[in-house]
């Protein structure tokens, strides 16, 4: 994974955290160059609160990037220690390898069982993953795969694949998981 990539990744998960309107007025505006009266136009507010809309998302984009880390060898480390609490069923050693703040994505695409929204913080997240570890049925597989240049997981049911996770790691803790069940992005692999 290229630094560029890492960048261009970490953007787009704090992208996310921004509602529509705030994530329409920062990139029109302040990557477009689009005049706050026509974004007021587009999102159907006044120039005032579309300004205010860009000040917010520009505060969220610079006070809450989630870095990954840059250090491979790190980045693996913790993914293994991850790995091996999320499989233990040890709820306190999975907690202890996730940040505090920690917070899942899952994406059904609406095809497949996902949570309702994003799972937030290291108990809640680690709760949702051993309940969802112990629905699995036997002849699952999890592999250790490559997600964005980075260690991650494919899941396997009766060999077809049916998720993906992406692992972002910042400062030897799990920052962010996202997991990806939608069958229609999810590439035509089995095992």
């Amino acid at each position: 994974m290229t630094l560029d990539d890492e960048v261009g990744y970490a953007l787009l998960v704090v992208m996310e955290t921004l509602s529509p309107a705030e994530r329409t007025a920062f990139v029109l505006h302040d990557l477009f160059g689009v005049t706050f009266d026509e974004v007021a136009a587009i999102v159907g507010r006044s120039p005032g609160a579309v300004r205010q809309l860009a000040s917010r998302a520009r505060r969220q984009v610079r006070g809450q990037a989630p870095w990954p880390s840059t250090d491979a060898a790190g980045h693996r480390r913790v993914v293994e220690a991850f790995a091996r609490a999320a499989t233990s069923g040890d709820l306190a050693a999975l907690v202890s390898v996730l940040d505090p703040d920690v917070v899942l994505v899952s994406d059904g695409g609406g095809l497949a069982t996902s949570a309702r929204g994003p799972v937030l913080g290291a108990d809640r997240v680690a709760r949702f993953l051993l309940g969802v570890m112990a629905k699995g049925q036997p002849g699952d597989v999890i592999d250790r795969v490559v997600v964005n240049g980075a260690p991650g997981f494919a899941v396997y049911q009766q060999g077809a694949l049916v998720t993906v996770v992406s692992v972002t790691v910042t400062a030897d803790r799990v920052t962010r998981l996202d997991l990806v069940r939608a069958p229609g992005k999810l590439p035509r692999l089995t095992r």
